[in-house]
């Protein structure tokens, strides 16, 4: 009997102990969202969140709290790409003159000069930093993993919104993208350079 009792007493402790593990993990894994938050933004990365499919307006403003254009001031946005492998990533136009709250857009082309099939995906920048608080991108292929055939071209969309509180002095906001290929995914493995690469990624 008194066997049974330990072996309950023990089951029980041992129960406590685990739904305090199941608290703990759903709790790291729920802060987890905040964190992410926390350092794509000191990071300058902007992730399209539900907060920024705004509603488009007739006049092509985006409904930023009063849906007007501020046609008081011009921002030239420069679009910069940087490609890490054998293949060609390029903007329609290198930049434009939009006014904040004006809806944007450019297109980008990306083709696989390879003789083999490549997954790859692109990472966004802005400078100066302070300005990828205030550029919010309705649609973007950033964080996207793509799989391109030998020799396929794909061509994508960035719509994007300038904040009107983005601070009276900034005149100028770069956009780089980062294309690079995902390893393991495009027939070569981590550390591997890819064919015809000069170097590994």
């Amino acid at each position: 009997m008194n066997f049974l009792t330990a072996l309950q007493r023990d089951n029980h402790q041992l129960l406590k102990k685990l739904l305090v593990i199941v608290t703990l993990m759903f709790g790291f894994s729920y802060s987890l969202v905040y964190f992410y938050d926390a350092i794509c933004r000191a990071l300058g990365i902007n992730v399209l969140s539900l907060a920024e499919r705004q509603v488009v307006s007739a006049d092509k403003g985006l409904a930023n709290g009063n849906g007007q254009i501020d046609y008081s001031r011009e921002i030239t946005v420069e679009f910069d790409t940087n490609a890490r492998g054998p293949w060609d990533f390029k903007p329609a136009v290198r930049h434009m003159t939009v006014h904040p709250g004006q809806l944007s857009q450019v297109m980008y082309e990306f083709r696989n000069k390879q003789d083999r099939t490549m997954a790859a995906q692109a990472i966004p920048s802005y400078a100066p930093m302070q300005a990828s608080a205030h550029f919010n991108k309705l649609e973007c292929f950033c964080f996207n993993e793509y799989t391109l055939q030998p020799g396929e071209t794909k061509q994508w969309p960035v719509v994007f919104v300038i904040d009107p509180k983005l601070p009276k002095d900034v005149r100028t906001i770069t956009l780089s993208y980062t294309f690079f290929e995902v390893a393991g995914k495009g027939g070569f493995k981590v550390g591997e350079a890819p064919k015809g690469a000069g170097a590994a990624l």
